[in-house]
């Protein structure tokens, strides 16, 4: 599924992934790919990823803080200070404040 990580200045990650965790304000929860629809209010917290490698190869064009080049199942994590979470069958949003 792809991850797209906005703030209202910059996309800040774009690529292919295998498992993102959030941190909801109901909780903390997951998303894999075929994921049902859904949208959710985000709290402060880490936001943990794990990409894709197969899908995963080069991001020329996105100059964001959170790119990973060259991936191979890399996790990576990052603070959130809020947001929301957009999830579509295979697509996954997170505006972040």
């Amino acid at each position: 599924m792809i991850l797209e990580v906005l703030t209202p200045q910059k996309l800040l990650y774009r690529g292919h992934v295998s498992h993102v965790r959030m941190p909801g304000i109901g909780g903390s929860f997951g998303v894999l790919p075929n994921h049902a629809p859904l949208i959710s209010a985000l709290k402060r917290g880490a936001v943990e990823v794990t990409q894709n490698d197969a899908e995963n190869k080069t991001y020329g064009e996105y100059d964001g803080t959170l790119l990973e080049d060259d991936a191979s199942n890399t996790t990576f994590s990052f603070m959130l200070n809020g947001g929301v979470v957009e999830v579509q069958k295979d697509k996954v949003i997170i505006l972040a404040e």
